[in-house]
């Protein structure tokens, strides 16, 4: 149910107009009680919850917004007045109150007017400036598009708006969610705020959605358009995430012949995949963009220059490339292409403590994505190494918090799936992954069964339940974490699945420095081999003193000679531990 112009009410104000509706929210014009129209401040926008029934992220996010902008003093940035109540005392929501500087979103302003180039270098400008601003202070925006930027048709001023899923952390970790569950709004958001990418999310992140801004208003289309049907949805939402991972967007002076160049290379700059690769500060956009709006008003026309010769990093962000690993990589993405393709594997990845294991499993999330397959992860614990299957049940768990961010129509379709493949025995996975119920429903009692015949059930479930994941449209990527301290039921499971089902991908990770011949998983491979079982291990070394003196050259912005003392300090105490050079 949602609110209707006519039933809003908030004490102190009086509504003028609505201004813009969407699922989530409504915004208002408001006339100030007591003030004459004209007078300072008269007028105010006030933005609403649009349900009399919010979700509670909806809320979250509305809340966050007042929490970060109340505090912004910024040219660039729409203040925020007051965090309102309204409504009964049943159906209590919030309304935000902010300043009303006349403007409209960039996005009906540029369909209703266009935009001129040199008008467009202007906005530029003013938001970098307001992304350097808010940066300062310890800010991500995480959702730059037109729509959350206002500009005032006359004066032409540029103010940024919506901070809902803003971070204050300078650097934070994306979860792997299902694509339409994301933060942020997918045409816009960059590869690491996918979650799919191996990487952070910092500042840079706001560039690259500035980047996909700008591109959109100077060619008239996203970079990476899809069809926006309901029934196709879900799928060019994976290939809409996929196309910012790995595909390179068209350069706008090819998509408009009459922008130059040099535009389109600052707009692909913006859009690099890697944030090592963007601009490393609002400063330097600036100056780049500053440079050919000078050309431009003095000549008519903007010559080509060396861009970013001006963008210089005001913080210290240490690279986050995988380094000295391209071989061991490749062997990980090989293995999915063949998994892809119908075959069932399992690689193995060891080393010592903090030689990158994880990092190397984790750079095959691009081909998962453009194949629509599942990713899902689970660790054992040194000090719970008596609870049985306890990494498989975290994955399991993982991809049930995938599911359950998917279309009520998705969902029961898997629904129907999970229970023709499980029958009357549902009971039996939910007493180790209670989230399931919350897809498949309460399910009936079943007979009790003891020692092995417990066991034979489990795994014959198991081996069913994930057979309806593992299928051409949808490969399954398992990945087992710190298997040096799995129980022995756990291991079992390992030949259990692969002798069963296609299109399925399990990766392990174990400490070698810390087994034996006899340890459990070293007899448990023995067997594999004894029955034909292939799998592969990939044994991961120190970094070679080039890769150190790569990543310090890169994370300090200097040629590798000017690099190369530190390096080789940095070599010297780590003896080559990606975890220790990076502390």
């Amino acid at each position: 149910m949602t609110i209707k112009s006519t039933e809003f009410y908030l004490a102190g104000y009086r509504i003028v107009e609505e201004i813009a509706r969407s699922p989530t929210t409504v915004v208002y014009r408001a006339l100030v009680n007591g003030l004459e129209l004209g007078a300072e401040h008269s007028t105010v926008i006030i933005k609403i919850l649009s349900s009399v029934n919010p979700t509670a992220q909806d809320l979250v996010n509305f809340c966050n917004q007042y929490r970060i902008s109340k505090h912004l003093d910024l040219p660039g940035v729409v203040r925020v007045y007051s965090l309102e109540e309204f409504g009964t005392l049943s159906q209590r929501s919030y309304a935000l109150v902010m300043e009303d500087f006349g403007g409209v979103s960039l996005d009906l302003y540029y369909r209703e007017f266009g935009i001129a180039l040199p008008d467009l270098l202007k906005i530029g400008i003013q938001l970098a400036d307001t992304l350097q601003a808010i940066g300062q202070q310890g800010i991500i925006h995480k959702d730059i598009k037109p729509s959350n930027i206002l500009i005032n048709p006359i004066t032409k001023q540029v103010k940024l708006i919506d901070f809902g899923i803003a971070s204050l952390l300078p650097r934070e970790t994306q979860a792997i969610l299902n694509p339409q569950s994301v933060e942020g709004t997918l045409a816009y958001i960059s590869p690491e705020q996918t979650g799919r990418m191996n990487r952070g999310i910092d500042y840079r992140t706001d560039f690259y959605a500035l980047g996909v801004t700008l591109y959109e208003l100077l060619t008239g289309r996203l970079p990476f358009e899809t069809e926006n049907s309901i029934a196709k949805r879900a799928t060019k939402a994976v290939e809409l995430v996929h196309c910012h991972l790995a595909q390179i967007a068209t350069p706008v002076h090819r998509v408009n012949p009459n922008l130059p160049i040099i535009i389109s290379q600052i707009v692909a700059k913006l859009m690099a995949k890697n944030a090592e690769d963007r601009y490393q500060s609002a400063l330097g956009i600036k100056y780049d963009l500053n440079e050919c709006l000078q050309q431009f008003q003095q000549t008519g026309t903007i010559g080509e220059f060396t861009i970013g010769q001006r963008d210089l990093s005001d913080r210290f962000v240490i690279s986050e490339r995988l380094y000295g690993r391209e071989l061991e990589v490749q062997l990980l993405i090989d293995a999915f292409n063949r998994v892809a393709a119908g075959n069932s594997e399992l690689m193995l990845v060891t080393g010592s403590a903090g030689i990158g294991k994880t990092a190397v499993i984790n750079e095959i999330y691009k081909p998962i994505v453009k194949q629509h397959g599942y990713f899902i992860k689970g660790k054992y614990d040194q000090f719970n190494r008596n609870i049985p299957f306890s990494a498989v049940i975290q994955a399991f768990r993982d991809l049930i918090g995938q599911l359950l961010s998917e279309s009520d129509l998705e969902l029961a379709n898997w629904k129907s799936k999970i229970l023709a493949a499980v029958g009357k025995n549902g009971r039996v996975l939910l007493a180790v992954i209670p989230e399931l119920e919350l897809v498949i429903g309460a399910q009936p009692p079943i007979s009790e069964l003891v020692g092995v015949a417990a066991q034979n059930r489990f795994n014959l479930l198991l081996q069913k339940f994930v057979r309806v994941f593992t299928m051409a449209e949808h490969p399954l990527t398992i990945f087992l974490d710190d298997l040096q301290w799995a129980d022995s039921a756990s291991l079992k499971s390992i030949e259990l699945l692969l002798s069963d089902s296609g299109y399925l991908l399990l990766l392990g990770a174990y400490r070698d420095c810390e087994m034996s011949p006899f340890h459990p998983l070293m007899l448990t491979l023995r067997q594999l081999e004894e029955k034909k079982i292939i799998f592969k291990t990939i044994a991961l070394v120190s970094l070679t003193i080039e890769d150190t003196n790569q990543l310090v050259a890169d994370t300090l912005h200097c040629d590798l000679n000017t690099a190369r003392p530190l390096a080789e300090s940095i070599d010297l105490k780590t003896k080559g531990n990606p975890f220790f050079i990076v502390e």
